[in-house]
């Protein structure tokens, strides 16, 4: 059982061993892993970490999602600069 209290999206990149994360419930959660089951395992013990410092800096911690969502998807291409 994958045990995540907040919704978590991970963005697969064009290289096989780099997956980026974050979660759309807690502002500036964010990651990199080399799988999606490493995704979801720093993901699982980072959105702790990040609750436990809102709560330290006295800033608002949203309520766990229920049922959070883990969605996989491809990350946006970079546009070129011009």
């Amino acid at each position: 059982m994958i045990d995540l209290r907040y919704s978590l999206i991970i963005e697969a990149t064009e290289e096989p061993d780099f997956f980026g994360f974050y979660s759309p419930d807690l502002e500036g959660f964010t990651g990199v892993g080399q799988s999606i089951e490493d995704c979801i395992y720093k993901a699982k013990w980072g959105m702790l970490d990040h609750v436990r410092l809102l709560q330290e800096e006295g800033l608002p911690v949203p309520p766990p999602q229920v049922p959070p969502r883990i969605v996989i998807e491809n990350a946006p291409a970079l546009r070129p600069v011009a």
